[in-house]
């Protein structure tokens, strides 16, 4: 390689103007203009148009004349802003241009088996096979970046706090965790296996005992399990364990992380302490442990309603044990149709819930194939503890707790995103 850069894709501003520098990376677009070339020249810091003038060097704008999509180049020349009413204020490198004096074709591209930089329509498949491909796309770039930068400010934070970062095997022994091991092979010694860690649970608290005080890890760890929505087989955790300390201690060191992350990366300032609740409180008002708070929709509790009510799935539901909770849809009535509430059995039904109720607020007085059953007073004590006002649509279910909170809070985000 000839010409070696001096400024990446992303950097030069139009202070640059009439500085000779050199880019490399590669072509994104090739346009042709009145016997003048423009590209656009790409690298994961960004995008600079580069000119091919032959008044300039006719021995490049020749060359030039071959280049196509996703060439690797080098180019030098000189900075020139961009003639009047020709700048891109969408580029950061919107005010300038470079004309080119030299250019090096340090290699030739086949054709691309797609749209790099349009990629979100082809087939998973493919851009899979074509992964180095596809991991030039600006998004996919911007996302890696994001995540090292995420990473690095965390790892800082936890220095800064006097903790040590201490790697921990790959190779180790199966530990009874909450998962299967992934098992690998023994060369040397045959019939044995290592098993792939689920987590450094067992390292840290060997690390504590050894009285390093603070470790931490941005580990890797990997459990043979199915796949979810939340969890792969293979995934990084940042781990962290202390000693000497007590809750309030870990809480604290997590919430200021958060508080730095946002502050660094989004520029949003993080009140703290940020608010707390136990367990027992997020069972009961949304049914899982780590509910989403964007939206109201909070369960409520009505067996002591419903203990003797004449309608006897409630009732018998609160006799064998269980319990009767509910969600209040405010102004449901104007956006849920019939079918939309008969749907919620067959949805529920997955959490082994025999079924869901549902009382629509109207103001005539409520409708529902269940209030029939219902003994005097019972519409009113419903209708308080719910907050209940006319347009509302009051959803229950009657189970055991496990089937109840389950339910629930899968009908939360349910209706959260489908209003």
């Amino acid at each position: 390689m000839k010409i070696k850069r001096t400024h990446n894709c992303g950097q030069l501003k139009k202070e640059y103007a009439g500085e000779t520098v050199s880019l490399n990376g590669w072509v994104e677009n090739y346009r042709d203009h009145g016997g003048v070339t423009f590209i656009d020249l790409t690298d994961r810091w960004g995008l600079t148009q580069i000119v091919f003038d032959p008044t300039v060097s006719g021995e490049a704008h020749k060359t030039a004349q071959h280049l196509r999509s996703q060439d690797v180049i080098a180019v030098k020349g000189k900075v020139s802003e961009r003639p009047e009413g020709m700048a891109n204020d969408k580029l950061a490198t919107g005010d300038i241009e470079i004309y080119v004096t030299e250019l090096e074709v340090l290699n030739k591209s086949k054709t691309p088996p797609f749209d790099i930089h349009h990629a979100d329509g082809v087939n998973q498949e493919s851009r899979l096979k074509y992964r180095f491909l596809d991991l030039r796309g600006h998004q996919l770039q911007k996302n890696l970046l994001f995540r090292s930068r995420v990473t690095n400010i965390i790892r800082n934070y936890f220095i800064d706090n006097e903790f040590v970062d201490v790697e921990t095997p790959i190779l180790t022994k199966a530990t009874p965790e909450g998962a299967r091991d992934y098992l690998v092979p023994s060369r040397v010694n045959e019939g044995m296996f290592y098993a792939l860690p689920q987590s450094p649970q067992l390292f840290k608290q060997s690390l504590m005992i050894s009285g390093f005080d603070k470790y931490f890890q941005i580990a890797r760890c990997f459990r043979d399990e199915d796949l979810r929505a939340d969890r792969q087989p293979e995934f990084t955790q940042v781990d962290v364990e202390m000693a000497f300390v007590d809750q309030d201690d870990v809480i604290s060191i997590t919430e200021n992380l958060f508080k730095l992350l946002l502050k660094e990366l989004f520029d949003k300032d993080l009140k703290l302490p940020l608010p707390r609740m136990t367990y027992d409180q997020a069972m009961l008002e949304y049914g899982k442990d780590a509910p989403d708070l964007r939206f109201g929709l909070k369960i409520v509790e009505l067996s002591d309603v419903f203990k003797d009510s004449g309608f006897g799935v409630f009732a018998n539901a609160v006799a064998d044990g269980g319990f009767v909770r509910a969600i209040n849809i405010k102004n449901g009535i104007a956006s849920l149709s019939r079918k939309d509430l008969d749907e919620m059995t067959p949805f529920v039904k997955t959490f082994r819930a025999k079924g869901a109720a549902w009382i629509k607020v109207n103001e005539d007085g409520p409708q529902s194939p269940i209030v029939k059953f219902f003994k005097e007073g019972e519409i009113e004590a419903l209708y308080e503890k719910m907050g209940a006002e006319t347009g509302d649509v009051i959803v229950f279910i009657a189970d055991k707790e496990s089937v109840v909170c389950q339910s629930l809070a899968a009908l939360r985000i349910h209706f959260a995103e489908k209003l």
